[in-house]
């Protein structure tokens, strides 16, 4: 089975970019295949619980989503206010990702 990586930096409310990441790890997860949704930067904007963005769906399709805690900081936002089913994540996860052998997709 393969494991990729998806590392997004953009936020679904400003744009299709965000979304087009999306849809692709929901593909790859339904593929079979170990999925990791790494959000930072703004990416981690719709990873608050309520934000209404989908990552939701993501979770019951089998992806893992990490949000990276350096940028919920500086984004003021409460890792106790995470959607259900993101976790909070050290950047470290994305070497350990890499290291591992996961497939990286940098967006």
């Amino acid at each position: 089975m393969s494991s990729y990586l998806l590392i997004e930096t953009r936020e679904p409310f400003d744009g299709r970019e965000a979304q087009t990441c999306y849809g692709l790890a929901t593909e790859l997860a339904q593929g079979g295949s170990d999925v990791a949704l790494f959000l930072i930067e703004n990416g981690v904007l719709p990873a608050r619980a309520g934000a209404a963005s989908g990552l939701d769906r993501l979770v019951a399709d089998g992806v893992r989503i990490l949000a990276d805690e350096f940028s919920l900081s500086e984004r003021g936002i409460d890792i106790h206010r995470l959607e259900r089913g993101i976790e909070p994540a050290d950047i470290s996860e994305i070497i350990d990702a890499l290291v591992a052998g996961a497939k990286a997709i940098w967006h």
